[in-house]
């Protein structure tokens, strides 16, 4: 009885311990890294999946899904396979984020600037057509700014099979550095804009949350268009240095980031 009463005792203690360290550091308990290219580094052996993460510039943890690649940990920002999710958004949900990670989501501007905010970081966009072609691009030192500048983009140098679309090349639309924009909040360069041939009064009316500038070459969150349906569109997932000059929808599309 005596040896139970111990027992009992020294699990209390224990639990009385374990509960002032959540108090004290909740986000060291749960936490597997501060992004996935750490924990890949940590556990070489890691699997594609959900993680719990935790930047150093974010106050709380949060779930993350990662690409457990060859060439290391890559946090996924942004898939898109289909239209079952929804993406046009208001900016409060651009802003927190929208979707399930193990589908098609969208993680968050806020979350995305915590993860860029600190560390150098790559962007990685991968493309999928209509025809079973792939194609990506990559950029250096990308990273957003913050709330004030509506989550600004900065891309570096740029490398890859699909042609620097946030740049335009000869489309004249460079994105870069311009914040993001949303039906309710407008940050892009032209009153009027035109997309394709249609006049609009802000960018974001025909193809969704992104860093426009005058409706540029890259616009990966609009309306999904199935496969029969994804030439010619307005709206859709553009990537107009890859496929040009007709506007086509990628079939689908994933963004992701992985820190050096």
């Amino acid at each position: 009885m005596k040896m139970l009463i111990g027992l009992c005792g020294l699990i209390l203690v224990l639990l009385s311990s374990v509960t002032a360290q959540l108090q004290k550091h909740p986000v060291d308990v749960f936490s597997q890294g501060s992004d996935c290219t750490e924990i890949k580094r940590r556990l070489p052996e890691s699997r594609s999946g959900v993680y719990m993460i935790h930047p150093a510039a974010s106050r709380i943890p949060f779930k993350v899904f990662c690409e457990m690649r060859p060439d290391g940990g890559w946090t996924v920002i942004q898939r898109r396979t289909g239209d079952k999710v929804s993406f046009r958004r208001n900016w409060a949900s651009y802003e927190a984020g929208f979707g399930q990670l193990t589908g098609d989501h969208w993680l968050g501007l806020e979350k995305i600037h915590w993860l860029t905010r600190s560390k150098r970081t790559t962007l990685r966009v991968d493309l999928w057509d209509h025809e079973g072609g792939t194609a990506y691009a990559e950029y250096k030192n990308f990273n957003l700014g913050n709330r004030n500048t509506a989550y600004e983009l900065h891309v570096g140098r740029y490398s890859g099979t699909a042609g620097d679309a946030i740049r335009g090349e000869k489309y004249e639309m460079d994105q870069n550095g311009f914040g993001f924009s949303t039906s309710d909040r407008d940050h892009d360069d032209c009153d009027p804009c035109i997309s394709g041939k249609i006049t609009v009064s802000e960018c974001a009316q025909s193809d969704g949350g992104w860093w426009f500038s005058r409706c540029g070459s890259a616009a990966l969150n609009g309306d999904y268009h199935e496969s029969g349906d994804h030439i010619g569109m307005k709206s859709g997932l553009h990537w107009r240095t890859w496929k040009k000059p007709t506007p086509y929808s990628a079939k689908a599309t994933r963004m992701m980031i992985k820190s050096e």
